[in-house]
């Protein structure tokens, strides 16, 4: 019974999809304002598509290295830890400061 309804279900999808390009075969080909408007933007988005891609292959990696910071460490130049601190401890010489209301 259940491959009944797959085929049905099947059937449907392909049908729609059929008359979806049967439709917009016959839009593609009228010369009204609409469709010509498309082309201009299909146009329009494919070619800047294959820009963008063809300048990320020029310039990618220089503009992939100015925004990774060169060096050893957590964040590029910066290092791990402050050298004059250990962690989250604070100086010797220094007292905790406390909230006064």
């Amino acid at each position: 019974m259940e491959e009944m309804w797959n085929f049905e279900f099947l059937s449907r999808i392909a049908d729609s999809c059929w008359s979806f390009l049967s439709q917009f075969r016959d839009d593609w080909h009228a010369n009204d304002m609409r469709v010509s408007i498309f082309k201009i933007l299909l146009s329009w988005l494919i070619f800047s598509l294959i820009a963008i891609h063809f300048a990320w292959k020029v310039y990618g990696n220089t503009v992939n290295d100015m925004y990774y910071r060169q060096g050893t460490g957590q964040n590029g130049g910066t290092p791990d830890t402050a050298s004059h601190l250990s962690g989250w401890e604070s100086r010797a010489g220094d007292t905790p400061k406390t909230h006064r209301d």
